[in-house]
């Protein structure tokens, strides 16, 4: 005889000499249970299906990009080390405070979480900067906002050290000068001393540093040095490294030691003395690489477009400079230009004094900077020209072309960059770009980290490391 059904919101059931058990519940409600003479047998829940939460929706791309990384990177208390939430919050809390963090607290944000504490400091700090437009878009009266109050803004840029990792905070602090105008308050020394130093703010002062007072002119050359000597530290000794190999290898020999003989230009060279019987080649000359001597060997020109676009690659294109200047085998030559053309080179035993030799922004004439790069040529075959432009050309299109393929049937190695930053590849003049191209002088957006390969490779005669997006 079959026993009554039993509903059951307990966990699983099984069987035991002494009949079935009930375990306590793990997981969400089953449906009814029904004993039978072939055992228990569980059925589908009976109850409505549980809703899933939905995605809160996303936020603009322009302020998606900072804040999901401050969002996923910073914790109410130390997150633990293997789940990475905060201690006590269970993962859907944790979801919901992350996505909090990220929509900035609109009512339409959907999460319904409130922030307290440490959290409520960070989104203060996050709905200053990117709270302000988005409330003028929608036509909404907010008082979030950092204004042109100094003060301010100071606690601000504490706030933010605070709360958000170093590369976070020099990304805030780009937004802050770009989104609320904020460029005019660095002019001040106690705010130059609050803010983070890299490459994008040593940018802005150079665009600045003509306003400055006197009283701000000193700070801001510290704060300038700091990031300059910085990376120096990092890009100085590879480029030194990869340049001093270059030399040597650049320096051919008939009588090279053993460690120094070019194997495959040695078999190349003695093709002819190919003995068949024996299957060897006798090699009668050797080729190897001479040793770079402490007389200079190469030149190498840099040509460095100053208009505001490009005011990363000049930062870079300085230490470069220095770095170069630096070694006795190489004679650099540093140019600047936008409309004019300036020669920074007897500068370059200090990049500073370099940077602050520059004056960001204005037009382009490339023509009139190649035409005074061409004229201190002495030895074209042991020269690379590095030309660091947009290609925005304001001077003469056809001259420009005609100075590049002059040079190149000289025996100059000419290199485009479009940008020497970590930044990619900006806008570009495509046209002018082709037309360089079909010169074999390609140009293509390079990095600082692989600008020491990229000499290397002009001053043996390799091809260029072009990177794959700048095709």
């Amino acid at each position: 005889m079959t026993e009554p059904t039993t509903h059951l919101t307990t966990g699983p059931v099984t069987e035991s000499p002494t009949g079935p058990t009930t375990h306590p519940p793990t997981g969400p409600t089953t449906g009814p249970v029904t004993e039978s003479p072939t055992g228990p047998t569980i059925h589908p829940p009976t109850g409505p299906p549980t809703e899933p939460v939905p995605e809160p929706p996303a936020r603009p791309a322009t302020e998606e990009a900072v804040d999901d990384r401050t969002a996923d990177q910073t914790a109410d208390q130390t997150p633990d080390q293997t789940t990475g939430q905060a201690p006590g919050q269970t993962p859907g809390k944790e979801r919901l405070r992350r996505w909090r963090l990220v929509l900035g607290g609109d009512p339409a944000d959907g999460t319904g979480h409130a922030l307290g504490g440490r959290d409520a400091a960070m989104d203060g700090a996050l709905t200053a900067l990117y709270g302000k437009e988005d409330a003028s878009r929608a036509g909404r009266d907010r008082t979030a906002g950092l204004g042109a109050s100094a003060p301010a803004v100071a606690r601000w840029l504490g706030d933010i050290r605070t709360y958000f990792p170093s590369s976070v905070v020099q990304v805030m602090q780009r937004d802050a000068i770009d989104r609320l105008g904020l460029a005019t308050l660095l002019l001040e020394p106690e705010m130059l001393e609050a803010v983070e130093a890299d490459v994008h703010l040593v940018s802005t002062l150079l665009s600045l540093h003509k306003a400055m007072p006197e009283t701000t002119k000193e700070t801001a050359r510290a704060v300038v040095r700091k990031v300059v000597e910085d990376l120096e530290k990092r890009l100085a000794p590879r480029t030194r490294a990869a340049l001093t190999g270059a030399l040597d290898r650049s320096a051919r020999t008939g009588r090279p030691r053993h460690r120094d003989i070019d194997w495959n230009r040695t078999i190349a060279a003695n093709l002819k003395h190919y003995l068949p019987e024996h299957r060897t080649v006798v090699p009668e000359r050797l080729v190897g690489y001479g040793r770079a001597s402490r007389s200079v060997r190469k030149e190498i020109v840099l040509c460095v477009d100053q208009s505001g676009s490009m005011a990363a690659s000049v930062v870079y294109a300085s230490v470069f400079g220095a770095v170069l200047a630096s070694m006795r085998s190489i004679d650099t030559r540093l140019v600047v230009f936008d409309t004019s053309v300036v020669d920074l080179t007897d500068r370059l035993d200090d990049p500073v004094d370099v940077l602050f030799g520059t004056q960001l922004g204005g037009g382009t004439d490339i023509n009139r900077a190649l035409a005074y790069c061409q004229s201190r040529i002495t030895r074209p075959a042991d020269t690379v020209v590095v030309l660091i432009s947009d290609l925005y050309e304001g001077g003469i299109r056809d001259e420009m072309l005609k100075r590049v393929a002059a040079m190149k049937a000289a025996g100059v190695r000419f290199v485009t960059l479009l940008a020497l930053s970590d930044e990619g590849a900006p806008a570009y003049d495509r046209e002018h770009a082709a037309a360089l191209a079909a010169l074999d002088a390609p140009a293509f957006a390079c990095t600082p980290d692989l600008f020491p390969e990229v000499m290397a490779a002009a001053i043996e005669g390799r091809p260029l490391p072009i990177p794959d997006a700048g095709r």
